[in-house]
């Protein structure tokens, strides 16, 4: 319990300390929401130009609400997405990708601005739960 005489004091600093927190958390609460929109559209997009749900699932990460480590980068270009998908099961049964995709969303998350690949994987993907390495010249 503290003292009396620090109770005022005690207070400032707690109004002074609370007073932008407000403001920087709305902030970050829209960029978590334009990342989630911009991983679902990404996945989504994945998703119909390898053939449809019926044929074809996304990593894991693709599900995550901030696109996990499927996102490679956030800046003023926008959102880059980088991920492996294959057959549905592929990632439960351990088998190996069939394609990576890597797609470029709006910085608001709204537009596919472009799909940059989607083919074979270039690379092996990390084991799970392990970061993808970064491609050269991205």
């Amino acid at each position: 319990m503290s003292s009396p005489r620090l109770r005022p004091l005690l207070g400032a600093l707690a109004l002074l300390l609370a007073g932008p927190a407000p403001a920087l958390a709305q902030m970050s609460q829209e960029q978590a929401f334009q990342r989630g929109r911009g991983v679902n559209l990404a996945r989504m997009r994945g998703e119909v130009i390898n053939g449809g749900l019926g044929v074809y699932r996304p990593a894991l990460c693709m599900y995550e609400r901030s696109g996990g480590n499927c996102l490679v980068r956030s800046d003023a270009e926008g959102l880059l997405f980088r991920f492996y998908g294959g057959v549905p099961g592929w990632a439960q049964l351990g088998l190996p990708p069939t394609v990576e995709t890597e797609i470029l969303i709006s910085p608001d998350g709204r537009n596919v601005v472009s799909v940059l690949y989607n083919g074979p994987p270039r690379s092996q993907p990390a084991p799970a739960g392990q970061p993808q390495a970064p491609q050269p010249g991205v």
